[in-house]
């Protein structure tokens, strides 16, 4: 073998080798993208502390809420503000959702039909905030090719529902980037492929020890006036002191 085919294969194994280290998608499935992004907010447990601003063209309203969460299956929600709604919580397990009331001393089983109402008059819906659905498990993701967002090279992946899930839309289409996996864009769709919600994530800074989008913003595609902001202003992740026995009705009572 002559010294010109000796190099031409040296640099074809370097280009590999090199393409192998720079391109975090090299053998990944669509489904592994999206977890590793799913991963990236939840952790194994979390526990955050968020607000949320409501906004229309003629008001604006704010509050405050502390979440934890265990996995996909347990999670808990407590509005802390304002003072009408203060004390009110939100839990889940497994697959019931429940709503804690003290102004009236009553619970309240949400049905299953019910995950796609407002949460609090706001533009995301009772499955947005209690993650009823798995974008891992309840849907198949297929890779459609990349793109740029915000000068960002990000996957875009369509996620439809596998027939046996009890989800509540019928497609998603989410752009994840290439370097830390978040997702910048998600785009909700009913079952006739109309689109309903697109979420916009954004302000990517450290928190928890993560490098994750903080700011999201929900906007209602027949209402484009209105949207929905969360900002994360506190994320722990991965506190051992968040077990199963953490998300009962009875705690969910007397969280503060």
């Amino acid at each position: 073998m002559n010294r010109n085919r000796i190099m031409n294969k040296l640099s074809a194994l370097v280009l590999l080798a090199f393409t192998m280290l720079v391109s975090p998608s090299w053998g990944q499935t669509a489904k592994e993208i999206v977890k590793k992004a799913d991963d990236r907010m939840q952790g194994l447990s979390n526990k955050s502390v968020m607000k949320m601003t409501i906004v229309r063209p003629d008001w604006k309203r704010e509050i405050t809420m502390k979440g934890w969460a265990l996995g996909r299956e347990y999670s808990l929600i407590l509005i802390t503000a304002p003072a009408r709604d203060k004390g009110q919580a939100f839990l889940k397990r497994e697959n019931e959702m429940w709503n804690w009331q003290p102004s009236i001393d009553r619970v309240i089983k949400l049905p299953p039909s019910m995950m796609l109402q407002s949460w609090m008059g706001s533009d995301f819906t009772n499955d947005d905030l209690v993650k009823e659905s798995s974008i891992v498990n309840d849907y198949d993701q297929k890779l459609d090719g990349d793109t740029t967002i915000n000068n960002m090279s990000v996957y875009k992946i369509i996620m439809i529902p596998k027939p046996e899930a009890a989800v509540v839309w019928g497609k998603v289409i989410v752009y994840i980037d290439k370097v830390n996996y978040n997702e910048h864009l998600v785009k909700y769709y009913d079952e006739d492929g109309f689109l309903v919600n697109t979420m916009i994530l954004s302000d990517i800074k450290e928190m928890g020890g993560r490098i994750i989008p903080t700011h999201m913003e929900m906007i209602p595609a027949d209402e484009p006036n209105n949207k929905t902001v969360i900002d994360y202003l506190d994320l722990q992740f991965d506190l051992k002191d968040i077990t199963q026995s953490f998300f009962s009705l009875q705690n969910m009572k007397r969280i503060r």
